[in-house]
Order: structure tokens, then sequence, then C-alpha cells
């Protein structure tokens, strides 16, 4: 099984230790390149470009890991590869042509969006706990964000980061309906090196089906938090509060609960649910190579993957979503964090949790 990740930065990177710990537990023998402006200190085969490796390395599986704003540039070059892609989250930059990145992939043979947080076993339990009830949404909201200021890699902005809160809303609750912006409203600035007034936080309110969503994210939050909330109703019309709480308060610590309340403001606990993975050496990849793995399993036995992947179509609809979101939001002046002459950039080896 042959592996050829497109760009071996820290994403990439985090690829590569995920691919081969999933060959180390499905038995699946990978043979992993890569793609990349400059030859990395590693013993993978290096190419410089996407044509010649596409050709001489003939790859089974496509990992596209390059900056986001980078993305459609990327998978255009992978116009009739007819293997798996794995894309990293977002699918494109906002401006991008997503027509020509569809027509581009037109003959691939599966296609996976790392959309990392369907891969959380609290996400999946609350999935679960909504479809075997029958619950219906009657409110959520999101706070999603983390301090990416003076970051050396490129963006295209917050979207990157909203699209997580963004998808699980209808992962969770996938009989609700469609995802609908209704207004939002953001701030611009120069906190990433890609520009002077790049969009780095949101604050929306949107619906799913009928129900009513308020969100908020950012990439210049002074701490991490990554919290989805819901309201649901159930068949005796009782009122279910669910919290999932993600990263905190470290990567793949994940936290959910499910909770009632009585007339006396008691709560009645449904459900607790704490994720902590321990294993050494997946430390911030434990739900990267759970993904992974079902990829490996899905291309070599078709052993169908659980949680199903974020497939093409989807990731086309939410990027319209995240498109919509950038030029629609409304923002003042841009804000201006960098006073000095030069950018103190976060070095490429700072402490994973400060990159991720």
């Amino acid at each position: 099984m042959k592996v050829l990740i497109i760009g071996l930065g820290y994403a990439g990177d985090r690829f590569r230790r995920a691919f081969e710990h999933a060959a180390s537990q499905t038995g699946v023998s990978v043979s992993l390149a890569y793609v990349g402006r400059q030859q990395k200190p590693t013993a993978l085969r290096y190419f410089n470009r996407i044509d010649g490796a596409l050709q001489d390395f003939n790859p089974d599986i496509v990992v596209v890991s390059v900056n986001d704003i980078s993305h459609a540039s990327v998978l255009c070059e992978l116009a009739g590869y007819q293997g798996f892609v794995i894309c990293e989250k977002p699918l494109t930059a906002p401006d991008d042509d997503l027509a020509s990145v569809g027509t581009a992939l037109g003959q691939i043979s599966g296609f996976a969006m790392n959309l990392i947080e369907r891969y959380s076993d609290a996400t999946q339990a609350l999935r679960d706990w909504v479809a075997r009830h029958g619950w219906q949404p009657v409110r959520a909201s999101f706070y999603w964000g983390k301090d990416r200021l003076n970051d050396y890699r490129p963006t295209c902005g917050v979207t990157s980061e909203a699209i997580h809160a963004l998808d699980l809303l209808g992962w969770i609750c996938p009989a609700a309906g469609p995802l609908r912006l209704s207004e939002a409203i953001g701030i611009r600035s120069d906190f990433s090196v890609s520009g002077d007034a790049v969009l780095d936080t949101v604050q929306l309110s949107a619906t799913l089906g009928d129900t009513p969503i308020a969100g908020y994210s950012s990439f210049v939050s002074v701490v991490r938090q990554r919290t989805v909330d819901f309201t649901f109703v159930d068949h005796e019309d009782q009122l279910i509060h669910a919290r999932l709480t993600f990263d905190t308060p470290r990567w793949d610590h994940d936290h959910l609960r499910i909770w009632m309340r009585d007339t006396d403001g008691s709560e009645l606990v449904l459900h607790d649910l704490r994720v902590s993975p321990v294993q050494p050496g997946l430390e911030t990849l434990s739900k990267l190579s759970k993904f992974c793995q079902q990829v490996l399993q899905w291309v070599t036995r078709r052993q169908p993957p659980a949680p199903p992947f974020a497939s093409l179509d989807e990731s086309l609809d939410l990027q319209r979503l995240l498109n919509e979101l950038e030029h629609r939001a409304r923002t003042p002046a841009p804000a201006r964090y960098n006073h000095g002459a030069t950018r103190s950039l976060l070095a490429e080896s700072s402490d994973l949790e400060v990159l991720g």
C-alpha cells in the first residue's frame, strides 16, 4: 500500500506518524513518500513535483496536507488520479473555484475530508444517543477558538477553524435538516502572515432545519476552547441538555455530558464520558490514527468505515457554507497586532499543543 503525502509540514508529518501507527495496527504494509518544495531530513522517498510522484510512485492513497490556501491548486493537479484522496480541512480557500476542484477529482475511487472530531468517542456517543432516543434539537450553540497569532503557516482565516463546529451540528443531528447561514459579523486583522485583513473571528446565527444556531469561532482566542452545546426534546416533551468539550486540557482529551434538570433545579446526569488517550507516541494523534486506520481498511479490504468518511459532496457543501460565511461577515476596520518593524513568528519546532 503506497501513501503519498503532499506537503510534509506540521500537518503532513502528523499524517506520516498516524499512517505508520495505523499500519502497525492493521497489519497492512505501507510505503510512504512525499512531495515538497524542499527535501526534509527524513528517510521517506522525496518528489519535488506532484505529476512525477503520481507517475513514478503510483500511490494508492494521496494525502493533501499543504497549507489551506494551496489546497485548490494541489487538488486540481490530481486531475485524472484514480486512487483515494484524503484532504486536510477545509477543502479550499473561500475565493477558490470549487467547480474546477470537483471536476479534477471526478475519477478518484474515494475521498475523505479530515474532519477529525467525528472520530472522537465523545462525538460518536452523542450521535448514538440522539439516534437511539429520537431526540429533536431545539437549540444549539458553539464556541470554537484557539490562538494562531504569528503562526508561521499561511491560512485562509477562521473559516478553517469554524468548519469543525459547523460540521458537528449536522453530523450529530443528521435528520434535523440542512444548515443555513442567517447572519454573520466578524473581525479582520494582521494576525496571520497571509495578509493585513484576514478574517480571524466570526459570530454567526444559522438554522439547522428549523433549529436556531448561535456560534462563535476565532483564531485569536486567548485560550483554546472548543465546545458544542445542544438542547433536545424527547418523545415526552422533556428537555435534555448536552455539552461536548474537545481537546481539553490536552489534545484528544474530550468530554461528553448529557443531563436533565428537575423542577427544583437539581440535575439528573444521563451520561458522562471522558476520553483521555494515554498511548505513548500518539500524543495529539489518537483521533487521526483512528481515521487513517479506517482509510487503510477501506482501501485494502473494502471494510466500511465507522463513522462514514466526510465525502467529496459533503466537503463541497461545507465549503460553500464557509465561502458564504467569509463573504457575508460584516466587519469593522481591521485590527492591528503587529506594531514593530518585524513580525515574531512561532518556530516550526514549537510545542504540539501550540501548533495544532
